[in-house]
């Protein structure tokens, strides 16, 4: 393993097109996969990330056993920025079926801004850089 070792964050989601729409429409994200029909035994799954990336987002339903998302407030999805986060891309996520929430740990608030999914996971649009 190293630094260029791929990685895939996967979770449960209630609803994928709400999920698309808001990763993709809202974000900005691509649409790396999806699965284009049911198949018995299997999960519904969207992964959407950056094309070339060395990492991507997967939601997952499995319509015959569902999973029912169970996010706290310490469940984020943090993308560090490195430069002050646009209000307009705040408002293309609430519209997109997102919702501005306080931080529960108020660093975040200092530095960045929380955006629950619609699957009440939280999006942190962090101001800082990774380094």
């Amino acid at each position: 393993m190293g630094a260029d070792t791929h990685v895939r964050l996967a979770r449960p989601s209630r609803d994928l097109a709400a999920a698309e729409r808001f990763y993709v429409e809202g974000l900005g994200l691509s649409v790396l996969w999806r699965t284009t029909e049911r198949v018995s035994g299997e999960h519904d799954l969207l992964m959407v990330g950056f094309p070339g990336s060395a990492w991507h987002f997967e939601l997952a339903v499995d319509p015959e056993h569902p999973v029912e998302p169970a996010p706290t407030v310490e469940d984020l999805f943090v993308l560090y920025l490195g430069e002050p986060v646009d209000e307009a891309l705040v408002e293309r996520l609430v519209a997109a079926g997102g919702r501005r929430v306080p931080a529960h740990n108020p660093y975040w608030d200092e530095f960045g801004v929380t955006v629950l999914d619609p699957d009440g996971y939280g999006l942190v649009l962090c101001s800082r850089t990774w380094g």
